[in-house]
């Protein structure tokens, strides 16, 4: 059990130290390139989104999240080479870098950090299919779609997936549509994404909903899986180190899109493979992102139909900076009942 802690925390440490070590030096150069938006907002037709974010988005840099998953990569990689280097020590024992648990989250997060590295630079170009600039929306979830695709047909075909946890009750049998499960899933995941755009508000969730998933990977000996969120935290505390108001910079795409990504597989891995409940307990866990997308749909579905809007401007976080709320009160109260959300879940999986 010792040995065990020892491998979860050590990652995070290292991460962090990392993340830490880099940032003065990364921020600079951010700072220095004038690597932020050269337009606020979303386009003319959102004056009142454009607002809001006029003095975040054209003086605040993007491509934070490069801190979040390059100090994690590199304190995954640091240790299996120590591990290597040091055959026979301690380090050997602290390897997690495993086939079976660590590799595909951690190549989500690399595909999804390169992906959303794309389209933060032409973002901050102003080039791309958006009005201001990066990649289209539609291109963005079509990479999201043959990523849940392919790792979908690895977990059916290579690792025999074919169930899904409920708790209480066990496993229900789906068979091959574990495959479209998994590209629905990511879909939902990296649509709440947009959660990103508050000081601190993003980094703070992420982290308590990889920390849940960290606890439910310990408890079911995925030690492996725990040491990979344990180091995906410790990067994710050193963005938010600088990220707290008024933040050195934002997550931006290449931090929410590579988060979104792992944290669909880590949800699906803590669940028939480690014989648990992970996929049933990620709307839960997660619940803050899903309520952001759930609130952008809304607003869409009520304009659309009704004619009205049921916010006075979406996603959610935004619509309590609109009635009036300092942005440090809606992200304490969003870490608040992000922290709740994630011990109902993490409970719920526990006790079932």
């Amino acid at each position: 059990m010792l040995l065990d802690l020892i491998k979860v925390f050590i990652p995070a440490l290292f991460a962090f130290s990392i993340g830490i070590g880099i940032t003065p030096v990364f921020s600079h150069y951010l700072y220095a390139h004038k690597m932020w938006k050269r337009k606020a907002g979303k386009g003319d037709e959102t004056p009142l989104f454009n607002k809001l974010h006029e003095s975040r988005e054209t003086g605040i840099p993007r491509m934070g999240g490069i801190v979040i998953w390059f100090s994690s990569a590199i304190a995954i990689f640091g240790v299996s080479a120590a591990s290597i280097i040091f055959d026979g020590s301690l380090f050997s024992k602290l390897d997690f870098l495993s086939r079976d648990q660590t590799w595909i989250p951690l190549s989500a997060l690399i595909i999804g950090a390169v992906i959303g590295l794309i389209d933060d630079f032409l973002e901050i170009r102003g080039r791309g299919d958006n009005k201001t600039g990066g990649l289209s929306l539609l291109k963005r979830l079509l990479v999201v779609c043959i990523v849940g695709l392919l790792v979908g047909i690895w977990f059916h075909y290579k690792l025999d997936v074919v169930t899904v946890g409920l708790p209480f009750i066990g496993p229900l049998y789906i068979g091959w549509l574990i495959i479209p499960l998994f590209t629905a899933v990511m879909l939902s995941v990296y649509s709440g994404g947009i959660i990103d755009g508050i000081d601190g508000l993003a980094g703070g969730i992420f982290a308590v909903i990889f920390g849940a998933y960290g606890a439910i990977a310990f408890f079911q000996n995925q030690i492996n899986l725990a040491a990979f969120c344990a180091a995906v935290i410790g990067g994710i505390l050193a963005f938010l180190w600088f990220n707290i108001p008024p933040a050195r910079f934002y997550m931006s795409e290449t931090g929410s899109m590579a988060l979104t990504l792992c944290l669909s597989i880590v949800a699906f891995m803590t669940d028939s493979l480690g014989e648990g409940e992970g996929l049933f307990v990620l709307p839960i866990i997660a619940f803050p992102l899903f309520a952001t997308s759930a609130s952008v749909i809304l607003q869409k579905f009520y304009k659309r139909f009704l004619g009205r809007k049921l916010l006075i401007i979406s996603p959610l976080h935004h619509h309590f900076e609109a009635l009036g709320w300092p942005s440090y009160k809606v992200t304490m109260r969003y870490w608040v009942l992000a922290v709740i959300f994630a011990i109902f879940g993490l409970t719920l999986t526990l006790v079932s």
